[in-house]
């Protein structure tokens, strides 16, 4: 039997995104909730498995990185994106099936490692399907299609966290990997491989040599950094943005591991906890419809600020509960049942489902709203990298943050910090007139000025980070976003910058992805066996961001007039 090309008509072009987006959602769920309940039930506390969603979440943060690659290189024999698809697709499955040799929890470290290794293709996956869909949608179907894409993504994440708590009753925690990995390769011999991609463009890169392609991707990239730099420092709307996308889109913790840690800890069987993942997604997945409808009646600014401020509502609910009855800090599975508990769990969970569903569209569509029509996918895509950093980050410091002070006060600093970005909302209006405003070089110069300072304020942090206790996450979620601001400023800025930046384009290059190696900081105690490798690290540990200081404070300080240039259409 022959399938039907799917993107030959309008009907199977929406099947066809909305399964696509199902292949994104499932392995969401599937980490988030149903690996990080099981690991909650064999005793893994909620550091590690903070760290662990955090890991599955940073590929999505720098997919930016893969459009060129994407763009540039392609086959003739699967087609372009088509390809792209199909390769992700088949080592997302390979990777998954590889989980069932790594016993847990004795083998997190790998564990998280292959993991990391299956989104990064997920991720990838994610830049073609757009892709895809830019190049294969009508203009009149775009709206209804993104709205399925979103509803197949929530789909997707209930299939692989509430889906797979129901087998594991039935075959088991490792045979789930493989009915993971059939889900995934299902889509990919019913959707993906009857596909016919239109040829809409010379597919004459395709037969360029390695080395022409690898520089055609490196110019790419650097178009993006100009691009993206310029447009995010042209107007007050699309500067704001940067900081509301860096930070936390409301509370998060009812969205991230915390919720299936708790569950487990207070006697939820994989079934409830199944239950409970399904009917959230189901209630967030429908909110999600109505808040972008309600936000095209009312106005996105007004209802974006409710929906943001109510996330934080349910958390605060939760605290005080847990408050009430005395439950501070996590307490190993297997107690007893706590049913007045578990009823708190379930109601703060829908209320804050239908908080969380209104303003996803919503937020989207404002990004929109600032970003420049001229390099769209381009700004568009980096906003909503830095979100899913954003996210990254929040699964990190919640998980050390509930073994440090307990989950009433890590709900109380998550409910206060959501709110946080309220304070950037009157700032993200619609532009209607240029995209680039008097104002873009003194925007660059405060920037680099300010990013420099704070990479400076690490040295006496880092030599007296131990009086602070406690507070220590917190700090360390804080310079983590510093280090990664800083990296990408720099690569960005030396292009637009060119030959005005001097000696410290060269220097901005090579400090850059020393800035994103800090992060492991985080695990120089494991080199306490090495004293030689740790002495070597905690020399870097102080230089690394006294040089990127030295470097930001000096780019202050050069001729910025270049990046009030108007970016061309990308």
């Amino acid at each position: 039997m022959r399938l039907p090309n799917l993107l030959a008509t309008r009907r199977g072009r929406l099947v066809a995104f909305f399964s696509l987006y199902v292949t994104e959602g499932i392995p969401l769920g599937f980490a988030a909730t149903a690996v990080a309940t099981q690991l909650r039930r064999q005793g893994v506390g909620p550091a590690e498995i903070g760290a662990f969603v955090a890991s599955f979440y940073l590929p999505w943060a720098f997919k930016w990185a893969f459009g060129p690659f994407v763009d540039v290189f392609r086959s003739q024999r699967f087609g372009h994106r088509r390809g792209w698809i199909l390769l992700t697709q088949v080592v997302m499955a390979a990777t998954l099936l590889s989980l069932v040799a790594v016993p847990l929890p004795t083998g997190l470290a790998l564990f998280t490692l292959i993991l990391l290794v299956h989104n990064t293709f997920g991720a990838i996956q994610d830049v073609a399907i757009d892709s895809l869909a830019c190049n294969t949608l009508s203009e009149d179907e775009r709206g209804l299609a993104n709205g399925l894409m979103f509803a197949g993504a929530s789909v997707g994440q209930a299939i692989g966290g509430s889906g797979v708590l129901f087998l594991i009753g039935i075959t088991g925690f490792q045979f789930t990997f493989v009915a993971v990995a059939a889900a995934i390769l299902a889509v990919t011999g019913f959707i993906v491989l009857p596909m016919k991609e239109a040829v809409a463009e010379s597919l004459g890169a395709a037969a360029d040599s390695a080395g022409t392609a690898w520089r055609k991707a490196g110019a790419e990239m650097k178009s993006f950094a100009v691009q993206s730099f310029r447009s995010f420092i042209g107007t007050r709307g699309a500067f704001s943005g940067v900081f509301f996308a860096l930070l936390p889109a409301g509370a998060m913790s009812l969205g991230l591991a915390l919720q299936s840690n708790l569950a487990v800890e207070v006697g939820m069987n994989d079934d409830q906890v199944g239950a409970l993942n399904l009917w959230t997604s189901i209630i967030s997945a429908a909110c999600m419809v109505l808040g972008g409808w309600l936000s095209d009646k009312w106005g996105r600014r007004r209802t974006l600020f409710v929906y943001l401020a109510g996330m934080s509502l349910p958390v605060l609910y939760l605290m005080w509960v847990l408050q009430q009855y005395g439950y501070v800090m996590p307490r190993a599975p297997g107690g007893p049942m706590l049913p007045a508990l578990i009823t708190a769990l379930w109601i703060s969970s829908l209320a804050y489902a239908v908080f969380q569903g209104l303003m996803y569209g919503t937020r989207s569509a404002i990004m929109m709203d600032i970003t420049n029509p001229a390099v769209a996918a381009t700004q568009f895509t980096a906003y909503m990298a830095m979100m899913n950093l954003a996210i990254a980050i929040a699964a990190s410091w919640q998980g050390a943050a509930v073994e440090a002070w307990g989950y009433p006060v890590t709900l109380l600093v998550d409910a206060i910090t959501g709110l946080l970005c309220l304070l950037l909302l009157p700032m993200l209006k619609r532009q209607t007139a240029a995209f680039s405003d008097a104002l873009a070089e003194g925007r660059a110069r405060k920037s680099s000025l300010v990013l420099g300072l704070c990479c400076l304020a690490w040295l006496p942090y880092w030599a007296n980070h131990e009086l602070l206790g406690k507070g220590q996450p917190m700090m360390g979620t804080f310079f983590t976003l510093v280090f990664i601001a800083s990296a990408l400023f720099l690569l960005a800025g030396r292009e637009v910058l060119g030959r005005d930046a001097g000696v410290w384009r060269r220097a901005a290059l090579w400090v850059s992805p020393l800035l994103l190696l800090m992060y492991g900081r985080y695990w120089v105690e494991k080199l306490n066996g090495m004293p030689v490798l740790r002495s070597a690290a905690e020399v870097l540990i102080y230089a690394v961001p006294l040089a990127a200081g030295i470097v930001l404070v000096a780019l202050a300080f050069r001729d910025w007039r270049t990046v009030n240039a108007q970016p061309q259409p990308a």
